[in-house]
């Protein structure tokens, strides 16, 4: 097993004031001895306070945007600031406290043994039997079509927490900026890296709204799923 220096959790979040110190104190910074953990919260515009309740929670840096961009380009960016923080790992997590954070450990484990190089904290492995029919409905269409497209079986490509070894993280790319959840996974697969999805518990935001409308999800998603399928991936070594 490598030796792990540093773990840095990245935080993508709007207007998440009343759920992101929650979710920044849940954060298990003793996981690994001799691992330092750090978090970064990437502040997409917000217009109320959920800087300063980063703050106020210990998130150790903040980058903060004036206009919202979306959450596709604050993942991307913070995928690239776990590379200039040195993370050895990097782990996102929603702001808005429905992925649980103290689980970060069974999230990590796959890479941190060696065994994956992109992990997907999966709802339907575990429970999610209060999300919204609705939403469900909407997760089940869009990893199906993934599953159809990676040719094998993802049960939550929607998933909104994820593990990213070194090299993961320097080579992932997000096509777009309105979300990034089908097409980093499609772009990770098509490269060679090794995914695994592993069992969370999940319960519904019961403050803050969702940014994600079906309508314009589709319109956005869509044209972006396609796009990279479209673009060429330089293959990993040792993978064919």
């Amino acid at each position: 097993m490598k030796a792990i220096g540093k773990i840095v959790v990245f935080i993508p979040a709007y207007n998440e004031e009343p759920s992101i110190g929650e979710v920044i104190r849940a954060v298990p910074r003793g996981y690994l001895p001799g691992c330092k953990v750090e978090i970064i919260v990437i502040d997409d515009g917000s217009r109320d306070g959920t800087v300063k309740a980063a703050r106020e929670a210990g998130a150790d840096h903040i980058v903060s945007w004036p206009s919202n961009r979306g959450l596709g380009a604050a993942v991307r960016e913070g995928l690239r600031q776990c590379c200039l923080l040195d993370a050895d790992i990097g782990l996102m997590i929603d702001a808005d406290n429905e992925y649980p954070a103290e689980q970060m450990p069974e999230v990590l484990d796959p890479i941190v043994r060696g065994e994956a190089d992109y992990t997907m904290g999966s709802r339907f492995m575990g429970t999610s039997h209060d999300m919204k029919w609705t939403r469900r409905i909407g997760n089940y269409g869009f990893t199906l079509l993934q599953s159809m497209l990676l040719r094998r079986w993802i049960r939550d490509g929607q998933s909104g927490m994820r593990g990213f070894s070194r090299e993961a993280m320097e080579r992932a790319r997000i096509v777009h900026d309105y979300n990034y959840a089908q097409v980093v996974t499609l772009n990770l697969v098509r490269q060679g890296f090794r995914v695994k999805e592993v069992p969370i518990r999940y319960r519904v935001r019961t403050q803050g709204e969702s940014f994600i409308r079906f309508g314009t999800y589709v319109r956005k998603v869509l044209p972006a799923i396609w796009r990279e399928l479209r673009t060429p991936v330089d293959r990993r070594e040792g993978t064919s």
